[in-house]
């Protein structure tokens, strides 16, 4: 049964606006879903949201990506028990906009992946990861087009470095059985969510 789903994607790769309208899908179909994200809503979360939008004083000196590292790997701990295990217990589908993968392909770049690993050694394995693969030029034009604010890991060299963490990531954790499917995220938003529903299938029976 496919009760936790995952996207992930760069910065304006549109996983935010999937991870809705999936959850809008299931439960138009009749399967409770539930829709979270990463950093979450909690108090460990929303200090990250903070800090990657400046709207929390930061040092003079830039914060290292270890420590990044460990607030995002509290804040999914924090996150898992709080809200994703009650709602699976509950039989309750639920759909995530990010998980650990989002910790290797950005942190793991400026820390040790191994390392990273293990601080999310104790995080839920997805029953389906989906990676929207977007160009970081891409994702650029589109976080423009939206207005969005810039954040502290949007700079367009960082992003083609957690492009390819991303898919060092996808390949790493595929070969350890993880189920992770890669989607073109370039296509029409209703293109891309059309491959998302075939891979969910049929929302009742999974």
């Amino acid at each position: 049964m496919t009760r936790l789903i995952v996207l992930e994607g760069i910065d304006g790769a549109g996983t935010t606006t999937q991870s809705r309208r999936l959850v809008e899908h299931l439960r138009g179909h009749g399967r409770d879903a539930h829709l979270t994200r990463e950093p979450s809503d909690g108090p460990i979360g929303r200090l990250i949201r903070e800090m990657l939008t400046g709207s929390h004083a930061l040092p003079a000196d830039p914060i290292s990506q270890s420590t990044f590292g460990l607030l995002f790997a509290a804040d999914r701990l924090d996150h898992m028990q709080r809200e994703v295990e009650p709602r699976l217990a509950a039989g309750i589908a639920v759909v995530s906009d990010r998980w650990y993968h989002s910790s290797l392909a950005y942190q793991g770049t400026g820390a040790d992946r191994d390392w990273i690993l293990t601080l999310n050694a104790r995080a839920r394995r997805p029953d389906l990861t989906i990676f929207l693969q977007v160009r970081p030029e891409i994702a650029a034009q589109r976080r423009v087009a939206a207005g969005r604010v810039q954040e502290l890991f949007d700079d367009l060299e960082m992003q083609h470095e957690v492009d390819a963490g991303y898919r060092a990531t996808c390949a790493e954790l595929t070969a350890l059985g993880e189920r992770i499917e890669i989607i073109d995220g370039e296509l029409s938003p209703d293109v891309v969510f059309q491959q998302i529903v075939r891979l969910i299938g049929d929302p009742v029976d999974r």
